[in-house]
């Protein structure tokens, strides 16, 4: 019944020219319906000053006016969105209405089984309607499609799962170890400090104890010097009460005798010749305060801290010197990464190489600092050392091993670029200042723009404007690191394996004449 319905409503709604469903149903004067399109093409081809016809019913109109038929046009919108397909197919559904016949039809967009006797149709208008077969199918596939998807997401979550285990497990020993290095390091550090405390106070007691003991020795030997001075003084007093002339001067003899032997062995020597007058021998006791200058205060005060700081680094390697870098002159950084990470010489040099410097460049006289000059060229001599494009002067030092560390202040300056390069890298013509060259870099540019000079180049996260920069190098591990030398924050970090030789690297960049960049670098040295 369902299908005979189905298709006699269909044979309603078809046009007698195009014979497919309405489209604009119009008419006009009879009671038959056309599309709009379709009775006007038709009209075309009939004369042009002739009566219009039906082409239902064969009457004939002067001038017809076509009148849309609304309610035709919603019966046609309301059966399309029923398509006939569905019902068909829907028919031969395993999945009876309890209600009704075997109709079951699936609305996609609201996702429901529907019977298309028991639903109102309006509720599934313009909505996408199919059979249950067909549904199925479209279901299934999508299904397949999002369990592949989860299936796809589950592999992913489970590795990442299975990485994140494996990172927790390796950060928690890292740090087990870590703190073991730390404690360890820390612990060395606490005894070397202890050992040397022990060892300076244990000196300065020996010191105070001596100095102490010549003191009590003086003022034991003074005491009895006193004592023979005031007998001394007593007798004589009394010999200048005698009021007998003869009986005084019968006794002078004996008394000088007496006086002489005073400046015999009982008397210290550095006193028998000042025994008399007395105002001299006064003039010797207050000397003996003096002999505190013998207590060596100047050992124990001066730059204590800085003093031991220097030695702590020796006592943990002694007698280590670097080729090149085992004098004083620069600030050297208690290094990362434990007791064994230490600087090869406390402080070391680093200076400027003046062969190897750009003409433009000027350097101080003690080659710790570079300016761009804007006069010309200076009237140096070229060299295959000497850079002749790039504004750059190398360090004289070359570093083949151990741990350095020095800082750059690089104040009040718009461009700048400081790092490291190979002992042997091109000096000639325009240069890619990267690894690759031979180049391990920061630079300034732009103003206020931190770069690594990698390929391409890496931006830094630098929160506010550098004022010194810090450079470490651990040649051995293959570790060259920037810091921020106020503060001691990390800029960034070069993991290389050095193929030879490094020398500090310096460019200044050029200076304007507006007064922009014309402040030097400037090596920082360590002042006491």
């Amino acid at each position: 019944a369902v299908p005979a319905m189905a298709c006699s409503l269909k044979d309603e709604l078809l046009c007698s020219i195009c014979l497919s469903i309405y489209q604009d149903p119009v008419s006009f004067g009879c009671e038959h319906y056309f599309c709009r399109r379709c009775i006007t093409e038709h009209w075309v081809r009939q004369e042009p000053q002739g009566a219009r016809d039906c082409p239902e019913c064969r009457r004939t109109f002067t001038e017809p006016t076509l009148a849309p038929s609304l309610k035709l046009a919603n019966i046609v919108e309301r059966y399309s969105a029923f398509p006939l397909d569905a019902i068909l197919g829907a028919q031969r559904s395993p999945f009876p209405c309890k209600d009704h016949e075997k109709v079951k039809l699936f609305c996609l967009t609201d996702r429901a089984v529907i019977c298309f006797f028991c639903d109102e149709p309006a509720m599934h208008e313009q909505h996408q309607v199919t059979n249950v077969d067909d549904a199925f199918e479209e279901l299934q596939r999508e299904l397949k499609e999002q369990l592949q998807g989860l299936q796809e997401s589950e592999r992913g979550h489970t590795e990442a799962l299975h990485l994140l285990k494996r990172q927790l497990a390796d950060t928690k020993s890292s740090a087990k170890s870590l703190r073991a290095t730390i404690g360890e390091a820390f612990e060395r550090l606490h005894r070397l400090l202890r050992e040397r405390q022990k060892a300076m106070l244990e000196e300065l007691e020996a010191d105070t104890a001596r100095t102490l003991t010549d003191i009590e020795q003086k003022i034991q030997r003074y005491s009895q010097q006193l004592r023979k001075v005031q007998e001394g003084s007593q007798i004589l007093q009394e010999r200048l009460a005698e009021a007998d002339k003869h009986a005084f001067l019968a006794g002078v003899a004996s008394l000088s005798e007496r006086w002489v032997g005073f400046g015999g062995p009982g008397v210290p020597t550095e006193l028998s010749a000042h025994c008399c007058p007395s105002r001299r021998l006064k003039g010797k006791i207050h000397e003996t305060n003096l002999t505190y200058e013998d207590f060596p205060t100047s050992k124990y005060m001066g730059p204590l801290q800085y003093t031991i700081w220097k030695s702590l680094f020796q006592d943990i390697h002694p007698g280590e010197r670097e080729a090149g870098g085992g004098q004083e002159g620069h600030t050297v950084l208690p290094t990362p990464g434990g007791a064994d990470a230490c600087p090869s010489s406390v402080p070391a040099a680093l200076t400027l190489d003046p062969g190897t410097a750009h003409q433009r460049l000027i350097l101080s006289d003690d080659c710790t600092i570079v300016a761009y000059g804007n006069l010309h060229p200076q009237p140096l001599q070229d060299s295959p050392r000497r850079f002749d494009v790039e504004v750059s002067v190398l360090g004289t030092q070359a570093f083949g091993g151990g741990v350095h560390y020095w800082e750059v202040v690089v104040s009040e300056k718009t461009q700048w670029m400081i790092g490291l390069a190979h002992e042997a890298v091109t000096r000639k013509g325009s240069i890619q200042i990267q690894p690759s060259r031979g180049f391990y870099c920061i630079v300034m540019h732009d103003g206020n723009q931190y770069s690594a000079c990698t390929e391409p180049w890496t931006r830094l996260n630098v929160k506010s404007k550098l004022e010194k920069v810090g450079v470490f190098l651990d040649y051995d591990k293959g570790l060259l690191i920037f810091y921020n030398a106020d503060d001691m924050s990390w800029l960034y970090t070069f993991r290389e394996k050095f193929p030879g030789k490094l020398c500090s690297y310096f460019s200044p960049g050029q200076s304007h004449a507006n007064g922009k960049n014309v402040q030097p670098l400037r090596i920082n040295t360590v002042r006491i």
